[in-house]
This record gives structure tokens, C-alpha cells and sequence, in this order.
């Protein structure tokens, strides 16, 4: 039989870009391509609304293979990462029983809170260290006596060549979380080299902790977490070299924890580009050893876009990030139970977090292909353009005294907490989505019964946060805390929707209205429609209405507005869905809520409920 090589796209003609554009341009009818299709994004840059063969020609990420320099590809040759959980119990014998538990379930790396030294031997009793990462958290100040315990623990077992793992030393943890003033460096690269030295014996032990996770869950953007992490693993680098380590004594033990956030694609370029610009940084040290320049990245969901109503959204923005991860080709994910927000997890929210990575190994097969990614046209445009973002930051950090300096006086935290200031006002006015709490609310769902615990530090290290602290609210906090006191209140607010005229835009504007009010908490009362505006003011007082959204098209609310509100007479707050052509003449005649999409959703709530439930 003759082997057919027909190509099937060689049927249909070659398109340029040129006629691609053309159509699409007469397509809009005159409307401008760039504000209609061209996303400008929080990073900085532009993304195209396509993109093509050409668009990538160019481009160093894509002539290098998985496993090689500089490993914007992957840093081996396989994409089976470890499956982290971090334990949550209140003693270390507690935490080792879940843990033991929690290995016969697929956990391939787990993580431990150590309040002290002693507890090392306790946490790790009867686990094979050899077959499974361990990763110890402690506070900065117990950072080496709890190497200590571990390298003699490893040691001991027979483990020191087989063993991987890190103890966390984030000096920087205090500053950022509680604000504290100034950074000692000569104590920090003090503690640091007699940390090095205490791991010697243990090649996969880690301990210089880049812990940019901190800054992604306190609202940093992208490019933001990217380059400071950069900056902070270089700084490592400096201080250490320049302490008379060599530079792969160094790299070697670096591990960075990243965030990652539920922009699918964003995120999978931005830890490709991380691995690319970090072997670049490694690289100017001068490294002997070829493994210096890898970077070790555990990836974890964010906290910064959990809410604790309609929680279980959570586990979908948790379930695109840990796979924007797994495409991304981390050492090792934490997929962060969907409860957290509210209580400590329990068997259950860690179960199905646990799943949500099994998910992808075993039913999608993801660990079984090295950067599905590579290749795309656009991830690999996403990848350089992030690249050259986070670059630019980390250059500014450089030429600024390096991350050490900024982070002491207070730079990074600023930089982060403007970011984060500038993300929840894009909440606020529905401009960032949080599915179920700014928008689609289950506006029938309470919450207050179901908090157990405050976000919040439990180290003992410090109670209050200063100047120089990271904001870390997550997203969600302001409108949680509107249906909170719209929960406690005496009696909930009832929005009526007073549906009159046009059927469509009646319909359309009471979708809206009872999805923005529904943000708050308040009992929404819509209504098929209604003859006239008396009938609809009648039924709104005897239903016992706070307030009266009038749903009708532009054109009718002319007439129907005035009507309407002069009926109403002040008995219940008078709201119009739309901005109509005639606002200034219905401000005239007293009338001066108006709700629409350039409305601020979060402040106009807010004065709500200042109105009703306070008065």
C-alpha cells in the first residue's frame, strides 16, 4: 500500500498577518484594534490578541532542551514533581502521626513547623528519610540549632548522601510580616555561614530560604515576586562569596518558595523566565559545579485570592494554579487547602488538595511530558516579555544597595503594598474578578459561623505589624467584612427590583443589580415586571423593602425615574441601574444613586450600609 503524505493544511491557502489584521480591523467596524483586542497587562507589557511562527523565530528559550543550560526548559529531564503537604498539629508527635499517615497516601514531601531542636527527632521518627523531602520552618533565630539536630539526625540514619530537604532561614520573615526596624546584615551573614557550614555534611540539605511566596500572597504582581526573588537570591549570593564561600557552595543550598496565582498562563511563563534569568545570575559567580545554576523552586497556590464565602471556589483557583505549576516543571507544589482562610484544614480539605495534584499525575499524566509548554508561541512571548519586566526591577533593586538594603528600609514592602492597595481598589470596582465574593455572590450563603481562626502569625516573634510590614490582606477581606456586618446586623437589608418597561433592558439591569447587591449580603426580591411605577412602589413597601432598584432602559427613565421616586416619597433608598443619558436631569430632581459598571461596588456598599443598618 502506497504511504500517503498529503498534508491536510496544504488544501487550504497561507494566511499572513497582514490579511489576518485586515479582516479582523473591518470586522470592528471602525472600533480601534489595539483598545479592543490588545491586553495590557499588570506586568507592564502588551499581549497580542494572536500570535504566530514569526513572533518566536528569534528567541533564545526556544533552542535549549529540558535539563540544560539555562534551563528556562526544566532542570532534569523529567517532570515528576513531589507532592508537599505541610503538616498543621499542635506537637511535634501529633504533626509525626499525621505525617506517617499522610505518606501512605502519595505525599512525597512534607513540610514541619519546628518550634525547637529538640523536636526533629520527634517530628521525623519512623519516616524514611531517604524516600521522602523533608523541609523544616522555623523562627530565624533556631534556624541552626535546628540544622544542627537535622545533619546529626541524617547522619546518624545513614542518610547523608541520599537525603533532600531544606531549613528554612528567612531572616527577612520578622521584617516583612511584623515591620520590625532595620536589618542587622553582618548577623545575618554570620548566621548564614555557620549554616553553611553545619549542612556540609548533607549535599541535598537547603537553607537560604527565598521566600517570595510572601510577597506574592501580600498582593505582589508577577513580574514583582519574580524580580525581587532574583534580587533576594542574589543577595545571597554577594554575601556569602563575598564571605569567602565558594559559588557553588552557595547556590547549592538557595531554595526558593514562589507563589502562584490563578493567571494560568502568566504563571507558567513566569517560573520558565525565573529558572532562565537565575542560571544567567548564578552564572556570572562563576560556579565549578554544573548543578549550581539549577533553580530549586517549591511552588505554592495563593492564599492572597482565597475568601472564605463560597469557599469551595477556592479549589478551582487552586486546582489552574497548581497546574499552571506542574506545567511550569517546580520541584515540588503545595496546593493550599481551600479552607485555610477561616479554620486550620482539616482531613478532609487536605485529602482533596492532595487529590487536586494526583489529579493531574494520574488521571492527566502531566508528570509524565517536560514543558508541555515549550514551544507555544505565546508562552514563549509571555516567558521573554515577563523576563524583560522582572529583569528591569532587578536591576533597580541592584543599583539601589540589593535586596538586603531595600527590604531594610522599607522598599520592597512599599513597592508590594502599593501593588496590593492597587489590587484590591480593582476588586472594589469588579476590574479583578473574585468569583462568588465581587461577583455571582450566593448572596443566601452566612459565613461568620464557620470562622474559627484570624489570619495571622503565631511564632511569637512579634505581635503587631510597624511601618516597614507587608499589608497581607487577601483580596476578599473588605467585601467579607461588608457581609459580615450585614450578617450581624438586627434585621437584613431586602433590595426590591421595581422591573418596569423595556423587557430586555428590565431584565438585564435587574441581573445586574441583584448580583452587585447581592455583595453584601442583602436579600434581593426581584420581580417579573410591572404595569405601572405605583404598583411597584406598593409591592416594594409591603414587602417591607431598604431599597428600590428601578430596572428600565435609558429611554424610560426620563419619565419612569422622577415618577417613581416621587411616589416612593422617601420611604425606602431610591436606586436607578444604569447611567443614563438624563442622570443630571434625575440629580435635579433629588434622585443620587445610580449603580453601573464604572460604579466603585466595594464604597458604594459601603455607604449602604452606613445608611441602613446604622441608622
Amino acid at each position: 500500500m502506497a504511504e500517503n503524505k498529503e498534508r491536510l493544511f496544504d488544501q487550504f491557502p497561507q494566511t499572513s498577518y497582514q490579511e489576518w489584521r485586515a479582516k479582523v480591523e473591518a470586522d470592528l467596524k471602525g472600533a480601534d484594534f489595539n483598545k479592543k483586542l490588545v491586553w495590557r497587562t499588570n506586568e507592564g507589557f502588551d499581549v497580542q490578541p494572536v500570535y504566530r511562527a514569526e513572533d518566536i523565530a528569534s528567541l533564545e528559550t526556544t533552542k535549549s532542551l529540558p535539563g540544560q543550560f539555562p534551563y528556562v526548559r526544566g532542570t532534569r529531564d523529567n517532570n515528576d514533581w513531589l507532592t508537599r503537604q505541610n503538616i498543621i498539629a499542635d506537637s511535634a508527635a501529633a504533626a509525626n502521626e499525621i505525617a506517617r499517615d499522610v505518606l501512605t497516601k502519595g505525599v512525597t514531601s512534607l513540610g514541619f513547623k519546628v518550634a525547637d531542636a529538640a523536636d526533629v527527632a520527634v517530628l521525623l521518627k519512623d519516616i524514611d528519610i531517604t524516600k521522602v523531602e523533608i523541609n523544616l520552618q522555623c523562627c530565624p533565630r533556631n534556624s541552626v540549632a535546628v540544622a544542627k539536630a537535622l545533619v546529626q539526625y541524617i547522619v546518624a540514619a545513614g542518610a547523608a548522601d541520599s537525603f533532600r530537604g531544606s531549613v528554612e532561614y528567612n531572616p527577612l520573615r520578622r521584617q516583612f510580616r511584623h515591620g520590625v526596624e532595620g536589618i542587622d546584615n553582618a548577623a545575618i551573614v554570620a548566621e548564614a555561614s555557620e549554616l553553611l557550614n553545619v549542612v556540609k555534611p548533607v549535599a541535598g540539605l537547603r537553607c537560604l530560604s527565598v521566600d517570595s511566596a510572601m510577597l506574592g500572597n501580600s498582593g505582589a504582581y508577577i513580574y514583582q515576586e519574580m524580580g525581587y526573588a532574583l534580587a533576594w537570591g542574589a543577595a545571597w549570593m554577594t554575601a556569602l562569596t563575598d564571605a569567602g564561600f565558594c559559588a557553588c557552595e552557595v547556590a547549592t543550598r538557595i531554595k526558593f518558595d514562589m507563589c502562584v496565582s490563578s493567571n494560568f498562563f502568566m504563571e507558567i511563563a513566569k517560573f520558565r523566565a525565573a529558572r532562565m534569568l537565575w542560571a544567567r545570575i548564578v552564572e556570572q559567580y562563576k560556579p565549578k559545579c554544573a548543578d549550581a545554576a539549577k533553580m530549586n523552586v517549591c511552588a505554592s497556590t495563593s492564599r492572597f485570592n482565597q475568601t472564605i464565602y463560597d469557599a469551595h471556589v477556592n479549589l478551582l483557583r487552586s486546582q489552574t494554579e497548581t497546574f499552571s505549576a506542574a506545567v511550569a516543571g517546580v520541584d515540588s507544589i503545595v496546593t493550599t487547602p481551600f479552607d485555610l482562610p477561616y479554620k486550620t484544614p482539616d482531613t478532609f480539605s487536605e485529602r482533596i488538595a492532595r487529590n487536586q495534584q494526583f489529579l493531574l499525575k494520574e488521571e492527566s499524566h502531566m508528570d509524565k511530558v517536560v514543558d508541555p509548554a515549550g514551544g507555544s508561541y505565546y508562552v514563549e512571548t509571555l516567558t521573554v516579555s515577563i523576563a524583560n519586566e522582572a529583569w528591569k526591577l532587578f536591576l533597580a533593586v541592584e543599583a539601589d544597595g540589593g535586596f538586603f538594603a531595600q527590604a531594610g528600609d522599607g522598599k520592597v514592602q512599599q513597592a508590594v503594598n502599593e501593588s496590593c492597595k492597587k489590587r484590591h481598589n480593582d476588586v472594589a470596582r469588579r476590574k479583578e474578578i473574585l468569583l462568588g465574593t465581587n461577583q455571582y455572590p450566593n448572596i443566601n450563603e452566612t459565613a461568620a459561623g464557620k470562622i474559627e481562626k484570624a489570619d495571622g502569625c503565631t511564632c511569637g516573634c512579634a505581635t503587631e505589624k510597624g511601618a516597614n510590614a507587608l499589608c497581607g490582606k487577601r483580596a476578599a477581606t473588605d467585601f467579607e467584612e461588608l457581609r459580615l456586618a450585614t450578617e450581624a446586623a438586627a434585621r437584613r437589608p431586602k433590595v426590591f427590583m421595581l422591573t418596569i418597561g423595556n423587557l430586555a433592558m428590565r431584565l438585564a439591569r435587574a441581573q445586574f443589580s441583584a448580583n452587585f447587591f447581592g455583595c453584601a449580603g442583602y436579600e434581593i426580591i426581584d420581580n417579573l415586571g410591572f404595569d405601572t411605577v405605583e404598583a411597584g412602589v406598593d409591592a416594594a413597601i409591603e414587602a417591607k423593602a431598604d431599597i428600590v432598584v428601578l430596572c428600565s432602559s435609558d429611554d424610560e427613565y426620563a419619565t419612569l425615574a422622577p415618577e417613581a421616586y416621587k411616589y416612593l416619597n422617601g420611604r425606602a433608598q431610591f436606586v436607578v441601574a444604569g447611567a443614563p443619558a438624563c442622570t443630571d436631569e434625575l440629580k435635579a430632581v433629588g434622585i443620587n444613586d445610580f449603580v453601573h459598571v464604572r460604579c466603585n461596588v466595594l464604597d458604594t456598599l459601603r455607604d449602604f450600609n452606613n445608611r441602613i443598618l446604622n441608622k
